[in-house]
């Protein structure tokens, strides 16, 4: 391969880990955040950290214009970005940053889907799928609920992430559980967080300002299904580069 082509290819894999807010999704974050608190709050009680207060929604407020959903808290706050290194162990993208975390479960919520997908991976590999934990189940008292899919998400459907200035896609993998002390929300694979963050991140330490927005799309159109990304890809950039058409496609629908 020629020093033009392999620079080529560096230039392509570095644009899917630093692709610039697009000025419609920009827009929609500032105008949401200038509103301090969304009024469509299809579930609320949620803390993004422990020690933050419980005033974090999933909001509706553009379900008809934009046919999205979001995280949002009070104030202008969004959520933060936890680190979920869930599904997959050992692949070949792992680095042994997620060693370092306490709660990695060997499973993630849509694993059956993938599995039936038929490409050879049984699971979401946290060091390859950028994933977003979204949605919170459990049956544990004082914990609040949320099924994304009874508003028209659907399981591994495509999600964009606003992390500072950058844009990044995602899938919707997994959910979040009772196992902690709150409902939390605020969590997305460490191949996310790295492409958001930088490989400062590891399984126990994330970005904790709630600044990242997280934004699900409705409707079957946002799934790539079994053909429409590469599932069985061995690193982030090659399985966010496959989704990345469809992401571009989604966030044409977004407006401020």
């Amino acid at each position: 391969m020629s020093l033009k082509t392999l620079l080529g290819v560096s230039m392509l894999l570095g644009a899917s880990l630093a692709r610039d807010v697009p000025s419609n999704v920009r827009n929609f974050y500032n105008g949401i955040k200038s509103k301090g608190q969304c009024s469509n709050k299809l579930a609320s009680g949620f803390f993004s950290e422990y020690n933050d207060d419980n005033s974090f929604a999933y909001c509706g407020d553009h379900l008809q214009d934009s046919k999205v959903i979001y995280i949002q808290g009070s104030n202008g706050q969004f959520a933060n970005m936890d680190i979920d290194c869930d599904g997959t162990q050992g692949g070949p993208a792992d680095d042994g940053r997620c060693g370092d975390s306490g709660d990695t479960q060997s499973v993630t919520s849509f694993a059956d889907t993938v599995r039936g997908y038929g490409k050879g991976v049984r699971d979401l590999d946290a060091n390859i799928h950028p994933y977003v934990v979204f949605g919170n189940v459990g049956s544990k008292p004082g914990f609040t609920e949320f099924d994304p899919q009874q508003h028209g998400i659907e399981p591994l459907s495509v999600m964009a992430v606003v992390c500072g200035d950058k844009l990044i896609y995602g899938v919707w993998g997994d959910e979040n559980g009772d196992d902690g002390e709150k409902s939390v929300v605020g969590e997305a694979s460490i191949s996310l967080a790295t492409a958001c963050y930088g490989k400062s991140v590891n399984g126990n330490s994330g970005h904790d300002e709630n600044d990242v927005l997280y934004i699900a799309f409705t409707g079957s159109d946002a799934v790539p299904g079994k053909n429409g990304a590469k599932w069985d890809a061995t690193n982030y950039n090659e399985f966010e580069s496959s989704i990345q058409g469809l992401g571009d496609k989604l966030i044409q629908r977004i407006t401020a």
